[in-house]
C-alpha cells in the first residue's frame, strides 16, 4: 500500500512541478517556493530568512535569497493552500512569527493544528502552540463553543526564533455508501521535538469549521490572515501506517 501512495503522489506532484524526494517526501516550499499552492504571490515576500522588523517586534522581514515565504510586509495574506489534495499523511512544516503573532496549519483544510506565540506561558490551552484548535461559531461574534484539546506541554520558542512542527494525521474513513465509519485522527503531533499530542481523535473539524462535510483527501492550508508568519521547508508524505 505504501508504495501505491508513494507512486501516487509522486506522479501527481509532477504535475505541478513539485520535487518528490526519493524518500517519498515532496516539498512544497522549496526552491519554488509558491508553486505547489493556491496563492496570490504578490502578497507574499520570498526570501532566504526571515527575522524580526528591528523596528518593530511584532512584524517580519525578508532577507535576500530563496526558500522562505513571508506573508507580506504587514503580515497579511490569502492562506496558502496546497493545490495537491491529501489523506493520511506525515507533515513537517518549520514556522516563524514574532511577537503576539496567530497562524496555524490545517489538514484537509479543516483540522487545525495551533499556532501561536505562546512563549513562557505556564499552562497552555488550545489556543496556543501546537493545540488543536477548539470549535467556534462566527455569530454574533466569533466565540469557542468548547476548549479543543491543549498541547500536553508548552514547547513553544522564543518570538523571531524558526520552529518545527511535525504531524501524522489520519483523515476519517467512509464506507462503501460514504458513512463515516472512523473519526480523524492525530497519530502524533511534535513542536520543536516535544510530543504534545499522540493518538487523539478529532470528532469534527475545528473552527468555524465544524459545520463543514468531512472528507477523505483535502489540501494542507497554512493560515496567513490572522498575523506576521513565515514558513520554510514544508513538506509531506503519504503515511500508511495503522489505521484504526
Amino acid at each position: 500500500m505504501r508504495m501505491v501512495l508513494f507512486f501516487s503522489l509522486t506522479f501527481l506532484a509532477s504535475l505541478h512541478g513539485i520535487a518528490c524526494a526519493d524518500d517519498g517526501w515532496i516539498n512544497l516550499i522549496g526552491d519554488k517556493e509558491l508553486e505547489a499552492w493556491d496563492a496570490r504571490a504578490q502578497e507574499w515576500l520570498i526570501g532566504g530568512d526571515a527575522e524580526l522588523d528591528s523596528t518593530n517586534a511584532k512584524r517580519l522581514v525578508a532577507k535576500p535569497g530563496k526558500g522562505v515565504v513571508v506573508n507580506g510586509k504587514k503580515g497579511n495574506a490569502r492562506d496558502l493552500r496546497s493545490k495537491q489534495k491529501f489523506g493520511a499523511i506525515e507533515a513537517h512544516v518549520e514556522f516563524l512569527i514574532p511577537k503576539g503573532s496567530n497562524s496555524g496549519v490545517k489538514f484537509e483544510g479543516l483540522y487545525e493544528i495551533q499556532i501561536q506565540d505562546s512563549w513562557g506561558k505556564k499552562e497552555a490551552t488550545a489556543s496556543d502552540c501546537g493545540g488543536i484548535y477548539p470549535r467556534a461559531e462566527l455569530k454574533p461574534t466569533y466565540h469557542h463553543i468548547d476548549k479543543g484539546i491543549p498541547p500536553k506541554s508548552n514547547a513553544c520558542k522564543r518570538p523571531g526564533e524558526w520552529q518545527t512542527l511535525d504531524v501524522i494525521f489520519l483523515p476519517p474513513r467512509f464506507d462503501e455508501k460514504g458513512e463515516k465509519i472512523a473519526n480523524a485522527r492525530f497519530v502524533k503531533v511534535v513542536l520543536n521535538g516535544v510530543v504534545v499530542h499522540e493518538n487523539v481523535e478529532v470528532k469534527t473539524p475545528t473552527g468555524h469549521a465544524w459545520h463543514e462535510k468531512e472528507i477523505a483527501e483535502g489540501p494542507l492550508l497554512l493560515q496567513a490572515d490572522h498575523g506576521p508568519v513565515a514558513f520554510r521547508k514544508v513538506r509531506v508524505r503519504p503515511y500508511a501506517g495503522e489505521k484504526k
